[in-house]
């Protein structure tokens, strides 16, 4: 029973899991906030669950608690793995444990639908991660739903509005294909070791289509490169895209002089109509 498992700091003592900078570890071992976290996925009943960087299961034991038919945690520190394998035990054929890369390994190949990502993510690699989750080959993907903890300044940015300074590319990436609401804010204080920064989660659930029709790879382009100069107004930071920038920009009702964090993700999608079938 998971109830029966001793307290996480006696886990961590006795397995000798200090936090790994290197590896982005920040614990969280309050298991009421594991599972809150937990609950802020849903219902897990039925569902298979992917936790990347699980370390020592305080949110896996949420998880399972939760009601998750499965649980797939993929954990790169080696030290992580007997504090995890207790976990399994303890819910015999719930809990399956990839000893690897999150970048790297299939998770499909361990998973059957639906299925739903819960992590609190290492800081060093959770925003690649999320990218890779919202622009697969194909949509919807193989989840429906994303609950993972990141950097407040990161989570703000997922859920920004068009005119903050927070808004851009992850924004439109994220609200594109997704429903994104900041779901709880969590205080350094309620890690081991304390990050300098203020924690957030944020809930994703995928949309059965995009919002607006646009072409991922041209709106990805067209998005990336509006941003990459976004102190410059649109007319001079998409002329490398198209010798008549002005006039599509005027086309899909965007003011040639206007900035990029000042475009809602309607007109960047008619912007990247604009362009067919490449840019």
């Amino acid at each position: 029973m998971i109830d029966d498992l001793p307290p996480l700091r006696q886990v961590i003592a006795a397995h000798g899991l200090s936090a790994r900078k290197a590896l982005g570890q920040n614990f969280l071992l309050d298991l009421n906030l594991t599972a809150k976290i937990a609950r802020q996925a849903g219902d897990l009943r039925g569902c298979d669950v992917l936790e990347i960087g699980p370390g020592p299961g305080g949110l896996t034991r949420a998880l399972l608690a939760g009601g998750a038919r499965k649980v797939l945690a993929v954990e790169k520190d080696a030290r992580c793995i007997p504090a995890l394998e207790e976990i399994a035990a303890a819910c015999p054929g719930r809990l399956e444990i990839v000893q690897g890369d999150a970048l790297e390994i299939d998770a499909m190949a361990h998973l059957s639908a639906p299925v739903r990502i819960v992590a609190n993510l290492p800081y060093n690699v959770g925003t690649e991660l999320l990218v890779r989750w919202l622009d697969p080959p194909a949509w919807p993907p193989f989840w429906t739903s994303l609950t993972l903890m990141f950097q407040r300044e990161v989570a703000e940015r997922i859920v920004a509005k068009p005119g903050s300074k927070a808004y851009g590319r992850l924004s439109i990436l994220a609200q594109w294909r997704c429903e994104a609401r900041i779901a709880m804010s969590l205080p350094p204080g309620a890690f081991t070791p304390p990050p300098k920064v203020a924690s957030a989660v944020v809930h994703l659930a995928a949309l059965p289509a995009p919002r607006y029709p646009a072409d991922a790879a041209i709106l990805n382009r067209v998005v990336a490169t509006a941003f990459n100069q976004r102190r410059k107004m649109l007319r001079a930071a998409l002329k490398g895209l198209a010798p008549d920038i002005e006039e599509r920009l005027a086309s899909v009702g965007i003011a040639p002089t206007e900035r990029a964090e000042r475009v809602p993700l309607d007109r960047f999608c008619a912007l990247a109509r604009t362009f067919g079938g490449s840019v």
